[in-house]
């Protein structure tokens, strides 16, 4: 069945070849995208495939000397070449069916990042912006482009919310495995007693979504412009460019006021927007569905905790995957690939298990 499935595979990324070199295709942007895309996707396993096939055919041919060879020293020789292939074609049937996992359509898309302060007031603020580094420290070092959407600051000078948008090839893949509610343990610089204060702040990640996806009925909105504020709620200009834009049938709303143009502002709102009535949605239907995980949490419940960066003992405790790491600095200057790598395994693990037999 999976050797089917494969062979259906390579002849399609073969039909899509050809397809590109088509001069009607060639023409046409939009569809020479979509078919480069869909080519694109198709090529890790098609790769795998043949490297499959080129080792079972020399499996064949190590099978047929053994059989032959009657000098032992070229028998020894076609005997470890033998297991040599044998362990290469288990590895490589193991790739094979990790690649052949259903994909989350969104994982190559870029993605929003909406950090609140949660619990805690003050601190919940400044271990909100201590996060907004974090994680905008660890997409550069991935080469990636962070780019602040939106940002509100509390008098204190932490960060009540603030939206990035990470731009880079599987940014949502990486950072879908953040959301969640993040626990800060350490002494406050305003604590005189030098008791430890526990506060939280939450992340949600959300796919960009292309122009084509952008579904809001417009008298579903309810727009209002407003003079764009810095924290404390000052008037940083005269001009009514900030904009607050409900999602009536909802009660979302998304206020945008970066931008010195109205109408930029206006296009980031609708974008973000329609990225969080997508997820909210898809948080319905994961409910509905009895999903045994929960979505992204949006309250800043001290008990709905997915990691804990505890100061006193320098550890950064994820919860779900039971791992814990002693260099907080380190973690909160970008370095999460240890965090990532094992979410991702275990995304893959869970995948798997979905897929065998009971």
């Amino acid at each position: 069945m999976m050797l089917d499935r494969l062979e259906s595979l390579e002849n399609r990324y073969e039909a899509l070849n050809r397809e590109l070199m088509d001069p009607s295709v060639t023409s046409n942007s939009q569809l020479f995208q979509e078919k480069a895309k869909a080519q694109a996707e198709l090529q890790e396993v098609v790769q795998l495939f043949r490297q499959y096939k080129a080792v079972t055919s020399q499996l064949g041919e190590a099978d047929a000397m053994m059989l032959a060879e009657s000098d032992p020293e070229m028998l020894a020789m076609a005997k470890s070449e033998h297991a040599e292939l044998t362990q290469k074609k288990s590895a490589l049937e193991a790739a094979l069916q990790t690649a052949l996992l259903p994909k989350d359509p969104n994982d190559e898309k870029n993605t929003y990042l909406e950090i609140r302060a949660g619990t805690g007031g003050d601190e919940a603020a400044l271990f909100a912006g201590t996060l907004l580094k974090m994680y905008t420290r660890y997409a550069e070092a991935r080469g990636w482009v962070a780019e602040m959407e939106s940002m509100s600051l509390s008098d204190t000078g932490g960060v009540k919310e603030a939206i990035v948008l990470v731009k880079g090839r599987g940014a949502y893949r990486i950072f879908k495995h953040e959301a969640g509610v993040h626990r800060v343990q350490r002494v406050p610089v305003t604590e005189a007693n030098g008791r430890i204060h526990t506060s939280t702040a939450t992340l949600t990640v959300m796919p960009e979504l292309e122009e084509r996806e952008i579904k809001l009925n417009e008298n579903d909105l309810k727009w209002e412009v407003f003079c764009s504020s810095g924290a404390g709620g000052q008037s940083v200009n005269t001009t009514y460019s900030a904009v607050r834009v409900t999602h009536l049938p909802t009660g979302l709303v998304v206020s945008m006021q970066d931008e010195r143009k109205q109408l930029k502002n206006k296009e980031k709102a609708l974008k973000v927007l329609a990225a969080r009535v997508i997820q909210q949605d898809k948080e319905k239907q994961e409910a509905e569905l009895g999903a045994e995980r929960k979505g992204q949490v949006k309250s800043g419940d001290r008990s709905e905790k997915i990691r804990t960066y505890n100061f006193p003992q320098n550890r950064v405790t994820d919860h779900r995957v039971g791992l814990s790491v002693y260099n907080l600095e380190s973690v909160i200057n970008g370095s999460l690939q240890p965090f990532v790598d094992k979410l991702l395994e275990e995304e893959q693990k869970e995948k798997l298990a979905e897929l065998a037999p009971v």
